[in-house]
């Protein structure tokens, strides 16, 4: 085994991987594991370290390196695990000098105590960008770029801005420049990544909006066939942004929205900038546009203070803003926000309230799916016989299809979380 990267969390973490991946290598690693954490529940955490106890069993003479956001935000959690060697904080995880000094191989009667087992700074100090080039993705047909990292915003739940530091951007020119090395390495679509991307730019001479950049990769790449924006809020979306989302066949019909719910007063609870109508609202302008746009969105179920009538407007807006990707995270408590000193639900509450939520999404879901059925539609082929429609539909091919193609497939049925189609000749 040389370099193994596992990824936990969001698609920016898959991007990071991929930097890691590269200056591990570069560094002459062998038999290392990289856990690249995530941080935003509770939840989360627990599953970072079941997956640390995990492949330690399974690879006994692997060394253990956790980085990510639960890393830097209790770097103390993983440092008291005796299957890690060391733990790395997020503002030097991509540098190739940070692996070069990583844990080296351990020689007989290798003491733990002589290693600097915990690298974690204050990320809130760090002030530079977050270019980082990435010439490629093992196993995937679409390449993730990131255009921005931190956030600036103080929601009550959230404790990412503290994993992350604050809000920083790529300037444009690097921006397009690895697009088009990555398009130079056969890659079909991109995906624009970030922690706060609608922030964008504020720190760039000019103070750039999103939309510019989006504007600009499209101008300056002409080979890229697909753009993909990740998640963003929506109420922070500039006009020359919407102009595009409404306008550009290449800009995917498909947006991942940051909701977290559906009712006015939780969302003036969480600290978050939008409000139930403006979510609406912001959903119905793009399919006035483009019929097919298809959305995703984060929900949190059992929210503090949350009334049985406030949960039932959040399950009320995956039908308003006709949702269908969703991703419902339970409240958990993260010390030191200031939810955590909200008045709490009952777990039981919390439990039940994220599966009517994950129902009506199963719901909504499977009407998306049934849709298509019967469509021929140009699908991007991934590994194992997987693909992706524009709108980001998963789509299990039928039949040998190349990975990183875009082929014709029809599509015959679903399974209620997938599409089924057969390559069209």
């Amino acid at each position: 085994m040389a370099v193994e990267v596992v990824t936990l969390g969001c698609r920016l973490n898959t991007f990071e991987s991929e930097g890691m991946r590269k200056a591990a290598r570069e560094a002459g690693h062998e038999d290392l594991v990289i856990i690249n954490t995530c941080a935003v529940t509770a939840e989360a955490v627990r599953q970072a370290r079941q997956t640390i106890r995990r492949l330690h069993r399974e690879k006994p003479a692997a060394r253990i390196v956790v980085t990510g956001c639960a890393a830097q935000t209790e770097p103390e959690t993983f440092a008291g695990m005796a299957e890690v060697a060391q733990v790395i904080g997020n503002d030097i995880k991509l540098k190739g000098k940070t692996w070069a000094e990583a844990v080296p191989p351990r020689p007989a009667g290798f003491a733990v105590e002589a290693l600097e087992k915990v690298r974690v700074n204050d990320i809130m100090s760090v002030r530079e960008t977050a270019g980082h080039l990435v010439d490629g993705f093992e196993g995937r047909a679409r390449a993730f770029v990131q255009v921005q990292n931190g956030c600036d915003h103080r929601c009550t739940f959230c404790i990412i801005p503290f994993g992350r530091g604050n809000s920083r951007s790529v300037p444009m020119g690097e921006v397009v420049a690895q697009i088009n090395t990555l398009l130079a390495r056969g890659y079909r679509e991109v995906v624009l990544t970030g922690v706060d991307l609608t922030s964008y730019g504020a720190d760039l001479p000019g103070s750039p909006r999103i939309g510019a950049l989006v504007e600009a990769v499209l101008a300056h790449c002409p080979g890229l066939e697909r753009l993909r924006i990740s998640s963003i809020d929506s109420i922070e979306v500039d006009d020359r942004l919407v102009r595009l989302l409404k306008s550009e066949p290449r800009l995917m019909p498909h947006l991942h929205l940051s909701l977290q719910a559906g009712d006015n007063l939780i969302l003036k609870r969480m600290k978050r900038r939008h409000s139930r109508e403006d979510a609406i609202r912001f959903c119905a302008e793009l399919r006035a546009e483009r019929p097919d746009f298809v959305f995703g969105a984060d929900i949190i179920a059992g929210f503090p203070t949350e009334t049985e009538a406030m949960f039932a407007n959040s399950l009320d807006l995956v039908d308003a803003c006709g949702l269908t990707f969703l991703h419902v995270f339970p409240y958990s408590p993260r010390p030191g926000t200031p939810a955590a000193r909200m008045p709490q639900l009952p777990k039981p509450v919390i439990k039940e309230r994220a599966a009517r939520l994950r129902e009506k999404g199963a719901a909504a879901l499977a009407a998306h799916l049934g849709r298509a059925v019967g469509r021929v539609a140009p699908v991007l082929v991934e590994l194992n016989g997987n693909g992706r429609l524009d709108d980001f539909t998963l789509v299990r091919i039928e039949g040998k299809a190349e990975p990183g193609k875009l082929a014709q497939v029809r599509i015959t049925g679903h399974d209620g979380s997938a599409l089924t189609g057969a390559l069209v000749a």
